[in-house]
């Protein structure tokens, strides 16, 4: 049998030359495209240290996330249209690789929205956190809506009725909604959280009696750093039942204090001690006086009220300010001559009085 009788030699409805002919065509139009797949890559990254734009940046990662396999199959399906398929080959060849270009436009999909969330996320700031957690959680709902798509088109492309498996999965998520109805209730507490913004990250919040600063809003859990240095993790369906106390939002802190002076007290420095109190709270920097009264008698002390502002949030600026103040009141009242008051009692003896003893 010589070559040319050999090659018109028939297997499974194809000639030998039919079947050399597609596999070479598969085996040049893999390498070729691997090649270009290479070569592209190496090209745009170049190009991407040379310019500002990142759309460059992301060819490149979608053309490294092209699989393989899929280079493979195409050569393989282009190979195969030398062939003469019977209809139910014919279908699953199709089939097959339109499943396999699907699965890739989801990957390339899903590349472009990762880019996307990590060129917006890292233009945020510290204290921008909630901010960032927004855009991972679009990320990961849009990513989910991309593969439940590709999944309800390849169903289809396998011939199954997509209507009646939406209703299946309606009844089905049903059933799954009640099942982690405490891991849905914080997940939807979080998208509370990022749309309403009671905090963001790097804020100093109270919650009962526990305090600290948010590190990290997730979409379960919220983690707070403690004062005392310990992580706090809340669930977000109980942080947002809670009342929260937000001291980063404040731009100053009102200070209420009192303070009393003793009885004996001459009227003229009683009428003085506000005009001293505002005096001292006035050369304290960062500091608004608001208002000082002599507003009631005490059971041992004429007592005073003072409100002041710290023009600042932070807790220390205020604890600064308060020490600096009560100082300053502590010298100006000694050299003025005015007594603090402190529970004392004033025994009043009659002298007068019959004594009760001699007379029994």
């Amino acid at each position: 049998m010589n070559i040319q009788q050999l090659l018109k030699q028939e297997y499974f409805e194809n000639t030998v030359e039919q079947w050399l002919i597609a596999l070479g065509v598969a085996i040049v139009l893999t390498i070729a495209l691997f090649l270009l797949n290479s070569l592209l890559i190496k090209n745009l990254k170049k190009l991407a240290e040379t310019t500002e734009t990142d759309l460059d940046n992301l060819f490149a990662d979608l053309l490294a996330k092209t699989n393989l396999f899929l280079l493979l199959l195409i050569s393989l399906y282009v190979g195969s249209l030398y062939l003469n398929l019977n209809e139910p080959i014919a279908n699953v060849r199709r089939s097959i690789i339109v499943i396999t270009v699907l699965f890739q436009v989801g990957f390339w999909a899903s590349g472009i929205i990762s880019h996307y969330i990590d060129k917006k996320a890292s233009r945020e700031v510290f204290g921008r956190g909630s901010k960032v957690t927004q855009l991972k959680a679009f990320g990961f709902v849009v990513k989910v809506f991309i593969w439940i798509t590709i999944f309800l088109l390849i169903i289809s492309n396998l011939g199954f009725n997509v209507t009646t498996l939406i209703t299946g999965l309606g009844i089905g998520g049903i059933a799954i909604a009640l099942a982690l109805q405490n891991v849905l209730g914080d997940v939807i507490a979080s998208l509370s959280i990022i749309l309403d913004k009671p905090f963001e990250v790097g804020d100093f919040i109270v919650v009962d009696d526990l305090r600290g600063d948010v590190e990290d809003i997730g979409l379960k859990t919220t983690r707070v750093r403690s004062i005392s240095g310990e992580q706090l993790v809340f669930s977000n369906n109980d942080l947002l039942q809670s009342r929260i106390k937000n001291y980063k939002r404040m731009n100053d802190r009102r200070i209420l204090f009192t303070l009393g002076v003793v009885y004996e007290t001459p009227y003229e420095k009683l009428e003085k001690i506000p005009d001293l109190l505002r005096e001292i709270i006035t050369d304290e920097p960062r500091t608004r006086f608001d208002r000082t009264h002599f507003y009631s008698y005490g059971d041992f002390s004429l007592n005073y009220e003072i409100v002041y502002y710290v023009l600042s949030p932070d807790y220390i600026d205020y604890m600064n300010a308060q020490q600096n103040i009560n100082l300053a009141v502590f010298k100006r009242f000694g050299e003025e001559g005015i007594e603090f008051a402190y529970p004392t009692q004033t025994l009043f003896v009659n002298k007068n009085a019959p004594d009760e003893s001699r007379e029994n």
